[in-house]
């Protein structure tokens, strides 16, 4: 049985001080230890928030890393130094770093195996655009993501990483894949990674879902057999909704 994993994603939102309180919010309620919970906060923040919850079950992730492990990369964040700020988890092609910040599948598939040799468990979005979904290729360009993350990994690292589908036409809109929806592409990302690997080991990775799940539609998502938990935006940034989540 996969263990449900809930990650919010404060993406560029939070002040030190901010961040804190949130983080101390969600720590103070939190109570379903059955479920993983990691909080990936900016740069900024990611030692304030680990103060806070380093002695609890609740994980602390960060939202990007560069491929090198040092030198002349001004304005980019090595996987030592995630680490060394108490990290276990990194957010690797978002589809806001594919859009914004040039990120391509060699480029994502840099950073992952960088963040596996680091022991970081990087968490792989995937996903495609409304004009992709409405033209119908969806599976091919979700198939290409997948399998360009995957490249060179072996057997042993590909059982690490945590998969995250996020249509990018439902991130940040309130649009939401209904669960068939969501469930139909995570069915098929498991099917590429039972041809990449074995049956086995893709019915062990966790393959969550991001875009607009929040805690009104959590629990119908989630009851899908191939969503293993989700990948959270806004609805991450206030500690009543990330726990109604969480709860789902």
């Amino acid at each position: 049985m996969r263990k449900r994993i809930i990650a919010g994603n404060w993406k560029m939102n939070t002040t030190v001080t901010q961040a804190v309180e949130l983080a101390q919010a969600v720590c103070d309620q939190y109570t379903r230890h059955q479920v993983d919970v990691v909080l990936c906060a900016p740069f900024t923040n990611l030692y304030a928030v680990y103060s806070v919850i380093k002695d609890t079950p609740i994980a602390l992730g960060a939202q990007n890393l560069y491929w090198e492990e040092k030198g002349a990369f001004t304005g980019e964040v090595s996987a030592e130094m995630l680490k060394s700020v108490g990290c276990q988890f990194v957010i690797v092609g978002h589809s806001e770093r594919r859009q914004y910040f040039g990120e391509t599948d060699e480029t994502v598939n840099r950073k992952v195996v960088k963040a596996l040799a680091h022991h970081l468990t990087p968490i792989v979005c995937v996903g495609e655009l409304l004009q992709e979904r409405e033209s119908g290729l969806t599976e091919q360009v979700v198939e290409r993501q997948v399998r360009g993350a995957f490249v060179g990994v072996t057997k042993a690292d590909a059982a690490k990483i945590v998969v995250a589908y996020e249509p990018v036409w439902a991130i940040g809109t309130g649009r939401v894949a209904s669960p068939e929806q969501a469930q139909e592409v995570h069915q098929f990302i498991r099917s590429i990674l039972i041809s990449l690997y074995d049956k086995e080991l893709a019915e062990s990775i966790r393959i969550q879902y991001g875009g607009s799940m929040k805690a009104d539609n959590a629990a119908e998502l989630l009851r899908q057999p191939d969503i293993d938990g989700g990948l959270i935006g806004g609805a991450s940034l206030q500690a009543v909704s990330f726990l109604g989540i969480i709860n789902a």
